[in-house]
């Protein structure tokens, strides 16, 4: 089973993110900052991250630089989830090693579409 981390501070959004992602049939642990999202990264690498940009403690941006500097962490496929739509923030995402890049509020199609550009879901499986 695929495993997905969720690495958000909304209650809420890892709520509604979890719930979709578990419909998708993954394995769903939660982070409530990049720090937290670091160290169970460091515990299990996941095989797709879901990540917020502003956070407490640490941003999703600084999260996705360490991650990516990590042993193992250029495996991971990382979707930024948030409300940041400016070009600057989309550029610095994908520059910082991002492979896509979703707008809030997502549904389950938007990211079940994501998931399979990303080869993480067949297409049986989506919906």
């Amino acid at each position: 089973m695929m495993y997905c981390l969720i690495v958000d501070d909304s209650r809420t959004i890892r709520k509604v993110s979890r719930e979709i992602v578990e419909s998708l049939s993954f394995e769903v642990e939660e982070a409530e900052n990049g720090e937290a999202g670091l160290s169970r990264c460091r515990a299990r690498m996941p095989d797709v991250v879901l990540l917020d940009w502003n956070m407490p403690v640490m941003d999703g941006y600084s999260f996705l630089k360490e991650l990516r500097r990590s042993p193992g962490g250029g495996m991971p496929k990382v979707v930024f989830c948030t409300t940041e739509n400016d070009l600057d923030h989309i550029t610095r995402a994908l520059e910082a090693g991002a492979d896509e890049y979703v707008m809030k509020p997502f549904d389950k199609a938007i990211l079940a579409a994501k998931f399979q550009e990303l080869g993480l879901l067949s297409e049986s499986l989506s919906l």
